[in-house]
């Protein structure tokens, strides 16, 4: 009898599971892959003849990779801001980049009020993980938990060391004002430290207050960090492969300090420049960790329902990292395309067909509306800018997913309208005298032909384009 009264609560736990597991599939895992200062020419797949990236590579191989690719800001924290909210960042106020002591000031981070990708996916049943950088607020009030995340392992500010010291494993590169013995450029010591003084300055107080943390509470870490997140991604991969998952994993690398892992240093002894080898170290490691992050999704049987977004959080500091933008001109930091066009790149195994190359303008803020669009149950806020990508990718919708893109960092301004693009590029502050400049990206894609006087009607166009949008926006927080 006991069999029996049991057997039809058996029946519903199977109807349960049954009903559970088939809205499961109608919301696919969100993976984010984000990279930090990496320039647009330095992937295999965009061209880089010397550091092969296999395992980001397959990414575009496996579905497809963006030419006009862009992000919201020049530097780290807007461009974050942008795309954990869709929206352009100047709209809040999120204009300026908090380095250091800033992050630790009241009023320095994202706003609450301001709606992620986060909170809007575990609304609606997602399980969600930040892992590695932060960099929206380094105080309790903008705490990633507080923005949508149910689980963090990372760090608060914009930078980290991979190692601390004494540097073990590893070779580092320190900037430096002053070289020991009154030497100048670069000083190599045979400890495994090269201190450099080619950008004029100490190395930033990256670790300054700064602790890798789980959850709320700071913990030691002894592997290389870029490793140490790859551990953490796969773990949480691995632990939440039963139900629909938000994966932001924000890696440091490439961003400073310069710091190769010793068997990534051996793999490329062949080159000389030894600013270049650490980079190259750097590089190639982030790509085996992708490698291994894509291996647990197939491990997990997750490869077609999960949206694989792989993209750079702005152009990358050639003169710091050696960093190449090529083709396009200036890097991070600027309003060129080599600071706001990137890296780019998504996969949706039996949805987006694969091997595309993609050559209409897209922005990061299209992760959070494609995210959304393509999810059961869940509904982006009308705020966000983005669109959803997968029609165009499908061949559903033949037009241009972007035909303006506007940037603003005090009296750095810019607009891409068609294949136009105006920029301005001021100082801090946004009184000065620096000139408007004119750009046929369809001609010109290194912007090395200013066309602002031979042209001066359609400067004038996209220039009132510019102050309309401007008109929009608030002043900065901070």
């Amino acid at each position: 009898m006991k069999f029996a009264r049991s057997t039809p609560l058996i029946a519903l736990l199977l109807i349960a599971t049954t009903d559970v597991s088939a809205s499961a599939a109608e919301q696919p895992n969100i993976i984010i892959l984000f990279a930090d200062d990496l320039g647009y020419g330095e992937l295999s797949c965009q061209g880089n003849p010397e550091i092969p990236t296999p395992h980001i590579d397959i990414i575009a191989k496996n579905g497809v990779r963006f030419t006009d690719g862009y992000v919201a800001g020049p530097n780290c924290s807007p461009s974050r801001a942008g795309l954990l909210t869709g929206r352009i960042p100047t709209r809040f106020g999120y204009e300026f980049n908090p380095t250091g002591p800033l992050n630790e000031q009241p009023g320095f981070g994202l706003p609450v009020k301001e709606v992620t990708i986060a909170e809007t996916l575990q609304n609606s049943g997602y399980t969600t993980g930040l892992i590695g950088k932060w960099h929206q607020g380094g105080t309790a009030d903008y705490h990633p938990f507080r923005h949508g995340f149910d689980e963090f392992f990372g760090f608060l500010h914009e930078g980290h060391y991979f190692v601390p010291p004494p540097y073990k494993g590893v070779t580092t590169m320190l900037r430096r004002k002053t070289l020991p013995a009154g030497f100048t450029g670069c000083w190599v010591g045979n400890k495994g430290l090269i201190y450099t003084n080619h950008m004029g300055g100490n190395e930033p107080d990256y670790d300054a207050d700064n602790p890798i943390t789980r959850g709320g509470q700071p913990v030691v870490e002894t592997e290389y960090l870029t490793d140490a997140l790859t551990r953490e991604a796969v773990d949480f991969i691995d632990r939440h492969d039963d139900k629909p998952f938000f994966l932001y994993l924000a890696y440091n690398a490439v961003h400073s300090p310069l710091q190769g892992a010793d068997a990534y240093m051996q793999k490329f002894s062949h080159i000389e420049d030894i600013h270049r080898r650490i980079f190259a170290a750097m590089l190639s490691n982030l790509d085996d960790s992708v490698g291994a992050v894509m291996k647990q999704l197939r491990d997990s049987g997750l490869e077609e329902n999960t949206i694989v977004f792989f993209l750079s959080d702005n152009g990358g500091p050639t003169r710091e990292l050696t960093s190449s933008n090529l083709p396009l001109r200036g890097g991070k930091g600027t309003l060129y395309e080599g600071g706001v066009r990137i890296p780019f790149m998504v996969q949706w195994k039996g949805t987006i067909p694969p091997g595309q190359v993609y050559h209409k303008p897209v922005s990061s803020f299209d992760i959070y509306a494609t995210a959304a669009a393509n999810s059961e149950g869940v509904t982006a806020p009308k705020q966000v800018e983005g669109v959803d990508l997968v029609p165009f990718l499908t061949g559903k919708d033949a037009g241009t997913p972007h035909e303006t893109l506007f940037w603003r960092q005090g009296g750095k301004c810019g607009l891409r309208h068609g294949d136009w693009k105006a920029v301005r590029m001021g100082g801090r502050k946004a009184t000065g005298k620096a000139r408007w400049e004119l750009y046929d990206l369809s001609k010109d894609l290194s912007e090395e032909t200013n066309l602002a006087t031979s042209n001066p009607e359609r400067l004038a166009e996209l220039v009132a384009i510019w102050d309309k949008i401007n008109g929009e926006m608030s002043e900065p927080l901070f």
